[in-house]
């Protein structure tokens, strides 16, 4: 509760206005059956219908102080839970985006997206109605029972007899919904994430002709968030229905007893009424207390998952004396570098390696060998299980994270880009930069031709992906980003494995041309393409097997001659 409480702190100022408010709307709730009472026992005796219409004048005064308080209840208040709503649904994107490779390895998409909507979207409503419906249907409960004591000491506990009943089953129903609400969510996570898949695949799926294998996979996500509401309805329903019971027992109790007493000469008939309409002042909040039924758990459950998101601490994070570098020259250096995930696999194993300012180094090897995790730990999306990795004599670590991956830019086999125009994706580089510095990084990245066949030029829409584009475009558009950002550091991660041979020229020229004056890591499938490196690291889940020119690799028949002669066959072959 503490937790949940923190987020008023910045809306202070709102809750006062909503908590006194509500209190004082209350307290006016309270006042109508006095008034009705003195009205009946003091007024109208008098025979004097002026005192009457006046005292209803002052009645009236009344409602409609209560219907401007109720105004800034009911839209202040909300205001006041859409901003806590809002502020839990930023930080958790924020500590999302804190978040490293390896989390969003084991994570999908749809259930963290659910995280950021669905989750919270109860969590508005509890925040505003939450600290007053508590304290507003205690105070009206404490308040009516004065007042109804006052009246008549023995009715007024008749009356009150079944509120422990009632106090027991809000309690157990609230823990059953709350239970349930958090299978719903669950269940709702695994369904958008489903739906996520579905409709991301659905090209591999019309391809496959497996429309009918993702319709059933979908009825049954569907069929499961459907059965987890039910149970949740079964329970609700079951709640409504005992509360409901109970408060009609509650208003017949004053009806029956009431009559008993005023017939008795114990009650006046004004105490008579007033009591009457005190006891439907007193169930309301308890009529209330459905709704609270329905909301809270939902709004309990989605601050819990919440909770435990925000509760995932990042486990790569800036050091406490971590230094901002403005500029890198890039001589980097790998001193028993090991690297395992969560799962304790091993990937890498005590690797050393020095590359200088400038170079450009390739990593070649089979799938699995570690060359991508390598360069991966550099800008720390992965961190080193054990061993250094510096720059420029700095440990990475000892720098901040923003400012290491400002300094090094990666281009990689399958490129993301955002929905959105061109323009805005290039831009993605810098995102401050000018027209004339796009267009520059647009030639630079052989793009102009691309971009003059669309009709709309750089303000063309590449569908969401950039479903758009061809491969090759979509790799210009990385490339063209990197310009923009311009790093001294650059990895191209098999950034042409996947292109035709004449796309691959262009690209390749685009590539050559980002690499000049640049420190580059290439992971390289296609051998055929890095013949120009300084230098060729050949590496095997045992570590690195052989560096050297491709001349000198060459001339040793070792492994990396072997990988040549396989794939210059391969191709061969295919021609």
């Amino acid at each position: 509760m503490r937790r949940f409480f923190s987020y008023y702190r910045p809306y202070k100022g709102l809750f006062m206005l909503d908590f006194c408010c509500a209190i004082l709307a209350g307290l006016l709730e309270l006042a109508f059956p006095v008034a009705v009472n003195q009205v009946i026992d003091k007024i109208m005796p008098q025979n004097n219908f002026k005192y009457v219409l006046l005292a209803s004048l002052g009645l009236f005064m009344f409602y409609i102080i209560n219907t401007i308080l109720q105004y800034i209840v009911v839209y202040f208040g909300h205001v006041l839970g859409v901003n806590i709503e809002t502020d839990m649904r930023n930080e958790l994107f924020e500590h999302l985006q804190h978040q490293p490779f390896e989390y969003y390895d084991n994570q999908k998409t749809g259930k963290l997206i659910s995280r950021l909507t669905t989750d919270l979207f109860e969590i508005s409503e509890v925040a505003h109605h939450g600290p007053e419906d508590v304290f507003i249907t205690i105070m009206t409960l404490i308040g009516s029972f004065i007042l109804m004591f006052r009246m008549h000491a023995q009715l007024a506990f008749a009356t009150f007899a079944l509120i422990p009943l009632i106090t027991i089953a809000l309690v157990v129903f609230n823990k059953k919904m709350t239970t349930v609400n958090t299978e719903i969510y669950d269940n709702l996570g695994e369904f958008n994430a489903g739906v996520e898949a579905a409709v991301s695949g659905i090209r591999v799926t019309q391809s496959f002709a497996n429309e009918a294998h993702e319709k059933a996979r979908f009825y049954y996500l569907s069929d499961l968030y459907r059965r987890s509401k039910i149970v949740f309805y079964k329970v609700m329903a079951i709640s409504s229905s005992y509360n409901y019971l109970m408060i009609r027992l509650i208003n017949l109790f004053a009806l029956i007893f009431g009559s008993y007493f005023t017939i008795k000469g114990e009650l006046t008939y004004g105490q008579f009424v007033g009591f009457i309409l005190l006891a439907n002042v007193f169930v309301r909040p308890i009529e209330k207390v459905n709704n609270m039924i329905e909301s809270y758990p939902k709004g309990i459950a989605g601050f819990r998952r919440l909770t435990q998101e925000l509760d995932k601490k990042p486990t790569i994070v800036d050091q406490a004396n971590a230094i901002t570098v403005d500029h890198l020259t890039g001589n980097i250096s790998y001193q028993d570098v090991s690297f395992s995930y969560a799962d304790h696999t091993k990937v890498l194993n005590q690797i050393s390696l020095e590359i200088k300012a400038g170079e450009t180094v390739a990593f070649v090897g089979q799938s699995g060998s570690g060359k991508t995790t390598l360069c991966n730990l550099l800008p720390r999306f992965y961190e080193a299980t054990s061993g250094t990795i510096t720059i420029d004599g700095i440990n990475v670590q000892d720098m901040t994270l923003a400012s290491l991956r400002h300094q090094i830019g990666t281009v990689q086999q399958d490129v993301f880009l955002f929905p959105g125009t061109m323009r805005e994706n290039i831009a993605y580089g810098k995102l401050d930069a000018t027209e004339a510095e796009i267009l520059h990084a647009v030639k630079l990245a052989h793009l102009e031709g691309v971009i003059g066949q669309m009709s709309e030029g750089l303000d063309t829409i590449v569908g969401e992906r950039g479903v758009k584009l061809s491969g090759g475009q979509k790799q210009r558009v990385a490339i063209a980003r990197m310009f923009l950002k311009n790093p001294p550091i650059l990895i191209l991660d098999e950034a042409t494995s996947a292109l035709d041979t004449e796309t691959e020229t262009v690209i390749q020229e685009s590539l050559n041309s980002l690499a000049k004056g640049r420190t580059t890591l290439i992971i390289a499938h296609r051998l055929a393409t890095i013949k120009h490196a300084t230098r060729i690291v050949v590496m095997s889940d045992q570590g690195i097997l052989e560096e050297g020119t491709h001349e000198e690799l060459m001339a040793k028949k070792g492994p990396y001659r072997k990988l040549y002669d396989a794939q210059f066959h391969d191709e061969t072959s295919k021609n």
